[in-house]
């Protein structure tokens, strides 16, 4: 069964400062939250689809646990390499079902791994969400992480409060990875997605899911179609994250009046990742593209 898009980690030096960078390009921000092993975050959140803003908040928290392994340890390496985007993450509606088909397929690496949190809702009492992991690996791409996300207390979680933004951002489009040979990664990119009718171009491989695309792709392929070069790195790596918005000309507004810099491109609106932390945020109009 085909996995929506379910968040993506973006991974930084500076918590505060990063959170306050999303709220001057116009995203409401949700509180801090902690993890028991250690990493603190915060949500940018959509429908179906959240930003999490992500450090290593209490590294001496991080142990031997599987969560501290497969999360905790590959954030503090990806900021260690630099602030940008470490983690893509999957919708799960069974763990056990994902891990069975990982295994199966070669890339697993992981049993459904369960936590719970503390929340702060909007009118700021606190709640309880829980999740479970389910991990896998592309050997191919050692700088990033792949795993489901099973939500067991999606109430809690989920709130329109938190899904209306000042720049009109209304939900995922898709995510992005850069490697030198996109077509090397064909086989993980089915197997994680569960999307097997791949589209398939000289510069790319791209996996429509029942919410947005995963694309695979070359560097050429990126500073083509979104203006911006990105850097280097080891296997496929997270460079870019498309958002649909109601109106390009209100995003550029509310990125002029926070001090965000952007560039047009091929009718998008892109902040390029030297101004967002390491990411490169791309604006599409949810009319066009």
């Amino acid at each position: 069964m085909a996995r929506g898009l379910d968040h993506i980690v973006h991974a930084v030096r500076d918590l505060d400062a990063a959170a306050e960078f999303y709220r001057r390009a116009g995203f409401t921000v949700g509180a801090r939250n902690r993890h028991p092993w250690g990493t603190h975050n915060h949500v940018v959140q959509f429908p179906g689809f959240f930003i999490e803003i992500l450090t290593v908040g209490e590294p001496d928290k991080l142990g031997d646990d599987g969560l501290s392994r497969h999360f905790g340890i590959p954030n503090r390496e990806a900021i260690a390499r630099g602030d940008g985007l470490a983690m893509l993450v999957l919708e799960s509606t069974d763990s056990e079902a994902d891990a069975t088909d990982f295994a199966r397929s070669g890339i697993g690496i992981s049993q459904p791994l369960p936590f719970s949190r503390a929340a702060v809702l909007p009118d700021g009492s606190a709640t309880t969400v829980g999740f479970s992991l389910t991990f896998a690996k592309d050997a191919l791409s050692p700088q990033t992480t792949f795993f489901t996300c099973r939500q067991h207390n999606p109430a809690a979680f989920w709130k329109p409060d938190f899904q209306h933004h000042a720049n009109g951002a209304q939900g995922v489009r898709g995510a992005v990875l850069v490697v030198n040979c996109p077509a090397d990664h064909r086989g993980f990119l089915e197997a994680f997605t569960g999307v097997h009718d791949l589209r398939v171009t000289p510069d790319g491989i791209a996996a429509t899911t029942p919410r947005g695309d995963v694309e695979i792709m070359t560097a050429a392929a990126f500073h083509d179609r979104f203006g911006v070069q990105p850097d280097a790195g080891e296997g496929a790596v997270l460079k870019g994250l498309r958002l649909a918005v109601a109106d390009i000309e209100t995003v550029e507004r509310v990125l002029r009046d926070g001090g965000v810099s952007s560039l047009r491109h091929g009718g998008r609106l892109v902040v390029p990742s030297q101004a967002a932390f390491g990411a490169t945020l791309i604006f599409e109009a949810s009319s066009a593209i």
